[in-house]
């Protein structure tokens, strides 16, 4: 009854929209003369909008590569991101799970998990993919959860953040040898983060203090601002590295205040998404490359190794599943000496030279006493 009900939400939905015009982009739909006899029919649900130049966007970066490269046909549906759109989310996954048109469903996000679980319960031969988030990895055998190693990505901007942070001739960089981290919560995610964080800042300086605070929160931004005001101005730090979603912003906020220091974004390119002088204080940010991981899983299934199903999968530095901005500031400002060890650092890494240590799993460190081993 369940399914039925769903079932005839979607046809009601399905007629309003065409009423109306349509529900979101049809960028290339299913049997799209660029993608070509033979591709993969994909729809790529957006539980928002494109344009947030963040991950939506990079998904669909992606695949716009892979329907450019004729191996997929792509169905773009933008749902819409506010409070009033979301019942639409779950109807719209239904509508296009029931055409049985689409070899492969795309979702993305912490937003999206309860209705994908819902779904692919109730169509067990639908394969989906979700990205960021591994709510309920295991729980379906028709559904891939990637995720990004975000250890690796911690390790390269610790070496960036430990590599300049004494270095005067860079401008508002001061002689102490202390760089921040401002976290949303003290949790295994946010923590293997950091680990990397004090890993890469320790491999370039032993002697490096890295202050760590937690909002307990995604969105207060007064805490953030307030955290990295009390990070420059009692401990002297000259680096602050947000990740605290939209409270990490509050730390950037105080950077520009105080105009000593530099801020790091996380996940997507900040300086693309900050007003301008906001961006002017972002060195980089790290980066969560949706599309290209999303191009992975292709490049892995015509290759035959579709295994993955009902796991998830966490792509790294190796698999530029994450990476860093090297373009804008951080090719202005950065000396070409830093540029060098960052460099060094994301070979050795991918080569496996280098193993970061991870806040995960039964191999995780103790990150507690290895953060209490570097406050200032």
């Amino acid at each position: 009854m369940k399914k039925i009900m769903k079932l005839i939400l979607a046809l009601i939905l399905s007629v309003s929209l065409v009423a109306c015009g349509g529900g979101g982009s049809d960028e290339g739909g299913a049997g799209s003369s660029e993608g070509g006899e033979g591709a993969y029919n994909v729809a790529y649900l957006v539980n928002g909008n494109l344009g947030d130049k963040s991950f939506f966007d990079s998904a669909k970066a992606g695949l716009d590569q892979l329907e450019a490269d004729g191996r997929i046909n792509l169905k773009t549906i933008e749902m819409g991101g506010t409070d009033s759109d979301k019942p639409k989310w779950e109807s719209i996954l239904y509508e296009v799970s029931d055409s049985g048109e689409y070899d492969y469903i795309i979702v993305g996000t912490f937003q999206m998990p309860d209705f994908l679980k819902a779904a692919a319960t109730d169509y067990p031969d639908q394969k989906y993919i979700i990205f960021d988030d591994n709510t309920y990895v295991g729980n379906n055998d028709n559904v891939l959860n990637l995720m990004y190693k975000q250890n690796e990505l911690g390790y390269v901007l610790g070496v960036l953040a430990g590599g300049i942070t004494t270095d005067t001739s860079v401008a508002n960089i001061n002689e102490d040898a202390v760089i921040g981290f401002v976290g949303g919560q003290d949790s295994p995610v946010i923590n293997d983060f950091l680990i990397g964080y004090i890993e890469g800042a320790l491999s370039v300086n032993p002697d490096i203090k890295i202050d760590t605070r937690y909002t307990n929160d995604f969105v207060d931004t007064a805490k953030s601002k307030e955290f990295a005001l009390s990070m420059m101005n009692d401990k002297k730090a000259d680096i602050i590295w947000g990740v605290a979603g939209n409270a990490g912003n509050g730390a950037a906020e105080a950077v520009l205040e105080t105009n000593n220091a530099w801020f790091i974004g996380v996940d997507s390119d900040q300086e693309q998404t900050f007003i301008d002088e906001l961006a002017a204080i972002t060195l980089t940010s790290g980066l969560k490359n949706i599309g290209n991981s999303l191009i992975w899983v292709f490049d892995e299934i015509d290759a035959g190794n579709d295994d993955f199903w009902g796991t998830e999968i966490a792509l790294g530095l190796a698999e530029n599943g994450v990476g860093i901005v090297d373009d804008k500031n951080y090719d202005a400002v950065v000396p070409d000496s830093v540029k060098e060890l960052v460099a060094e650092a994301i070979k050795a890494v991918q080569d496996g030279s280098v193993e970061v240590s991870t806040a995960f799993g039964p191999n995780k460190v103790d990150v507690a006493e290895i953060r209490d081993s570097v406050r200032p």
